[in-house]
């Protein structure tokens, strides 16, 4: 089979795709790199997730590298990602490789793999491994040793290194910690029980079917969540998805507190207590609040196409105070080019104690100072002949409309985006609605953002009409 590389690695069902023999072929490719483009002697650090046959996939790919004379440091235990990213960074090695389907349906596993710089590896790099797939490559050398680490204990140890504890156990808030059933499970209720922080965990427990959910921290995935917050009284209720790098959240009355206010949140802290330098970084789909707030503030804004691989190359050429994507993906440059889920949960809770405020008030703030921004999202599973007539549609000349609006601009950054002529109340959100086809899957997203949520449904069901009328 054709093993293709979407936007952070390679994801298929397993047994059908994800079998240990492809894996292999992906072991063997990444080897291929690793031998003609770093210094194989640093070896590479392999992890893995709590999906089904994660553990045994990730003993398969450090055979596999081991065999060709490369030194493998392979996790004791289910690990988040970004963990993986720190200790391919601390230890000079040449890369590391997750076995990880992120926030996918239980049914599906895959391969990441991280550059040396500790982050998503490039697209330069992906294009390298995936040639080297389709080659078939398989090196051998003189085999090397594969030694068992426990790569979390310097990863809880740096990133409460960012975020001021004594202050959050002094606040008293009370938090609900969600895993999802993830490879996050444990760390952070781990460093809250440790500080003695009041929390309640949910979805600790290794459970590789995801009973009811899909184990990504938004809307319908988090209800557990809500419940527990609003039943636990709780302040704020923290969510990692199923490698831990991504978040979620949710306010103290049980609603949904989504990606795009989560970053808010955390810029506008960073920039206006913290005052870390550098630039501020989103993807093409995510909020345009954060113009705002870097405007505000005299930071340079850049946005980038979809997938955190592009923002951690930002983060190699120049200093990003942060940079995020509309699935909960944040990072910051002095830190790791990766996200991390667990840490921005930390920060969080830190913004949380240092403005005193629970969650939904620090949302309700931004919403008054930078005017009401309310986002949604369309997963449509469609014919591939449908997704391509739709993007061709969006794309012609002769659309100058959607449903009640007319289309101002378009942008092709990624996909096909409309920025439209809808109303903006209480100076918020200019609207725009974002066209965007999967590169692995028959799937179409739709992206909107608007300054009501009436606005974002009218917008969101006129862009289904649009599709449907592309088939």
């Amino acid at each position: 089979m054709d093993i293709k590389f979407g936007t952070d690695g390679w994801r298929g069902i397993i047994a059908d795709d994800f079998t240990f023999d492809n894996v292999r072929r992906v072991a063997g490719a990444i080897a291929a790199y690793v031998l003609k483009h770093e210094d194989p002697s640093h070896g590479v650090v392999v992890g893995y997730d709590t999906r089904f046959a994660s553990p045994r996939a990730a003993r398969v790919a450090a055979e596999v590298l081991a065999a060709a004379g490369i030194p493998v440091k392979l996790a004791n235990d289910y690990t988040p990602t970004p963990a993986i990213s720190l200790a391919v960074k601390n230890g000079g090695t040449a890369g590391g490789v997750v076995i990880t389907s992120s926030h996918n349906p239980w049914n599906w596993n895959g391969v990441k793999f991280k550059g040396k710089f500790g982050g998503s590896a490039t697209p330069a790099i992906m294009k390298v491994i995936e040639d080297e797939v389709r080659a078939g490559t398989m090196p051998h050398g003189q085999a090397a040793r594969i030694e068992e680490v426990d790569l979390k204990p310097p990863y809880v140890e740096r990133i409460c290194q960012f975020a001021d504890l004594d202050l959050i156990t002094k606040a008293n808030f009370r938090f609900a910690v969600d895993s999802m059933h993830g490879s996050g499970r444990g760390v952070l209720a781990g460093i809250f029980r440790e500080r003695g922080i009041a929390h309640v965990a949910i979805r600790q427990e290794l459970n590789p079917l995801f009973p009811g959910i899909n184990p990504e921290p938004i809307e319908p995935h988090v209800a557990l969540l809500q419940q527990t917050v609003v039943q636990q009284g709780c302040h704020a209720g923290l969510a990692t998805d199923g490698d831990a790098d991504r978040i979620g959240a949710v306010a103290e009355d049980g609603s949904f507190v989504d990606a795009h206010k989560i970053f808010s949140v955390l810029l506008r802290w960073l920039l206006e207590r913290k005052q870390w330098p550098g630039d501020v970084v989103r993807a093409f789909n995510t909020t345009r609040m954060v113009d705002r707030i870097a405007a505000r503030h005299g930071r340079r804004l850049h946005e980038c196409s979809i997938g955190f691989k592009y923002i951690a190359d930002l983060m190699m050429e120049r200093e990003i105070v942060m940079g995020g994507e509309e699935s909960g993906g944040l990072g910051y440059s002095r830190f790791l080019p990766e996200r991390d889920g667990i840490l921005n949960a930390l920060l969080l809770a830190n913004v949380m104690a240092e403005e005193r405020k629970p969650l939904g008030q620090l949302v309700a703030d931004l919403q008054r100072e930078y005017g009401p921004h309310f986002y949604g999202r369309l997963d449509l599973h469609i014919p591939d002949e449908v997704k391509q007539a739709t993007i061709q549609r969006a794309r012609s000349e002769n659309t100058k409309r959607l449903g009640n609006y007319s289309v101002l601009s378009k942008e092709d950054l990624d996909g096909v985006k409309f920025f439209l002529d809808a109303p903006t109340p209480h100076k918020g959100a200019e609207a725009w609605v974002l066209f965007r086809a999967s590169g692995t899957e028959p799937l179409l997203r739709v992206y909107a953002e608007a300054a009501s949520p009436e606005l974002v449904s009218e917008i969101l069901s006129s862009a289904e009409t649009f599709v449907d009328q592309a088939a």
